[in-house]
């Protein structure tokens, strides 16, 4: 059976949602591999980024809602990944470090997602990759500013 031609708008989805798969069936390879999935990793090495920040701050680094990370980050702590400490400033708050643990997983690894990035960015020049970061973001404030329609 040959496949059908999709026109632009369903070939792009159609190729946004093999990356998705891709990016889960790799998540669950470094989750048996590392301990840890795609989505932990970056928090993880964001965190190693910013020493002591909150998680409300990561939250804003990561451009997320700080209740997107309340299922993230005790997983991490749990793994003894991730350490929070009050915050001695303001005892309301919680500052999030890494643990010698955690330090050890925040440094290059091949077969990781950041890898694969890497190597796409890599291969392309300068110019198309900036093309290619803003037509992410825009695509993303596309979709959050939608809306479906009632008719």
């Amino acid at each position: 059976m040959t496949e059908p031609a999709l026109e632009p708008t369903l070939a792009f989805l159609q190729r946004l949602w093999r990356l998705n798969h891709a990016i889960e069936r790799l998540s669950m390879r470094m989750d048996r591999s590392l301990g840890v999935t795609t989505q932990q990793r970056l928090l993880l090495r964001c965190i190693g980024r910013t020493p002591n920040a909150t998680a409300g701050q990561l939250a804003k680094l990561l451009h997320v809602d700080p209740g997107t990370l309340s299922t993230g980050l005790p997983r991490l702590e749990q793994k003894g990944l991730v350490r929070r400490t009050r915050d001695l400033g303001d005892t309301r708050r919680w500052t999030l470090s890494l643990t010698e643990e955690g330090r050890a997983l925040d440094r290059p690894t091949d077969g990781t997602l950041e890898d694969a990035v890497g190597a796409l960015l890599a291969e392309i020049d300068p110019e198309n990759a900036v093309t290619l970061l803003s037509g992410i973001d825009r695509l993303t404030e596309l979709v959050d500013a939608s809306e479906p329609r009632r008719s």
